[in-house]
């Protein structure tokens, strides 16, 4: 396929809203008054005839599946927490190498409300179309790979950060879905309706524990562990400093993918300060529910320089059996991005430094990082 034409299909067809029902995706609109501006108005009127077809599709996965998904038994999920570019992405990677567990791919992610119905036929064309490695960082991207499941919570509920990327300007307005702190108890019974529908509806597909990785879930431990009490944890965590400029780097990248209308990134300095200080104010409060021995805490900087020490550690930590099976596989995949290179990123200027050094103090303090 044309370079110009693949590019254009990942830049308005793969939208993280792709997955939208039509009334779900005009609440939006109306939300902010229809306004898009005109250079994304072909991704607008992409997404309201993909949100057409999603629900002429819907309803027929509905008629189709309704009793097995509800009566799907979602088995005790493993959840992959820590901030943005913090090396979740390599740990889910990592993880759900073993075939014990099952994750949401980045298909099923962008089509939550239609995979059961879909994606034998719709997959296989829509891997010739997107891009092959991530925007932020070269990572492998394909229909098949492991992806977040926020995706899918934000086309199912409506409510999620990620809405804020789409409407610059207008982003605090749900800065509030990250926690759900002060959110209305109706808006959260509809989250955790799209949670657990998501997640037997992933049982049904693949008939086994879940691996699911999404950032802001490290923010959501209460509201876990509500939906699932006996679910598993790891943490991963990175030098701040090294976060903050990834993330600027995610930002100043990635977000211009979403919008549907412009205006400035909203200062990216504060706006980065501000959600890692919310994300783990929430963590440090909530992580102590978590029940003794479900929670494994581990570094991004130990997984690098020794990634079968740490997988194994994960494993012994919540008491995962079949290592030893999985290990195999873990070596071939590790072998497979031997070469991987990381993004380099200028130096933080100093008085930056003291800043995030500052605001993040207890993190620098709880995990031995130097300020």
């Amino acid at each position: 396929m044309h370079a110009r034409l693949k590019d254009f299909i990942a830049r308005h067809v793969f939208h993280p809203l792709q997955g939208m029902a039509l009334g779900d995706w005009l609440a939006l609109l109306r939300r902010h008054h229809f306004r898009v501006d005109l250079k994304h108005l072909p991704r607008a009127l992409i997404q309201t005839a993909v949100s057409t077809t999603n629900s002429v599709n819907a309803r027929i996965e509905r008629l189709r599946f309704a009793k097995q998904i509800d009566a799907a038994e979602i088995q005790p999920p493993l959840f992959i927490l820590g901030h943005y570019r913090s090396g979740t992405t390599h740990l889910h990677n990592l993880l759900t190498l073993d075939p014990q567990f099952a994750t949401p791919n980045f298909y099923q992610t962008l089509n939550p409300h239609t995979f059961l119905t879909t994606e034998w036929f719709t997959a296989p064309l829509a891997s010739k179309m997107i891009a092959s490695r991530r925007y932020q960082d070269e990572m492998a991207l394909g229909v098949g790979t492991p992806s977040e499941d926020e995706f899918a919570l934000c086309a199912m509920s409506g409510l999620s950060p990620y809405l804020g990327w789409c409407f610059p300007g207008d982003g605090s307005r749900y800065d509030r879905y990250l926690t759900f702190e002060g959110v209305p108890e109706e808006e959260i019974v509809r989250w955790q309706h799209a949670v657990v529908t998501l997640l037997k509806k992933l049982t049904l597909k693949h008939g086994r524990p879940l691996v699911l990785k999404s950032p802001p879930h490290t923010a959501r431990i209460r509201l876990l562990l509500k939906l699932f009490p006996d679910a598993l944890f790891v943490h991963i965590r990175r030098d701040p400093y090294v976060v903050f400029r990834s993330t600027k780097h995610l930002i100043q990248v990635v977000q211009p993918l979403y919008h549907l209308r412009d205006g400035p990134i909203q200062d990216a300095d504060d706006r980065i300060l501000s959600v890692y200080t919310t994300m783990y104010d929430a963590y440090f409060s909530e992580q102590d529910l978590i029940p003794e021995g479900r929670l494994c805490e581990v570094a991004f900087e130990d997984l690098e320089r020794d990634p079968r020490y740490v997988v194994g550690s994960i494993y012994d930590s919540l008491r995962l059996p079949h290592f030893e099976t999985m290990r195999p596989l873990l070596e071939t995949y590790l072998k497979s991005i031997a070469d991987y290179r990381k993004n380099r990123h200028e130096e933080l200027p100093e008085p930056l430094r003291h800043k995030i050094a500052n605001e993040w103090g207890r993190s620098f303090d709880m995990w031995g990082y130097e300020r």
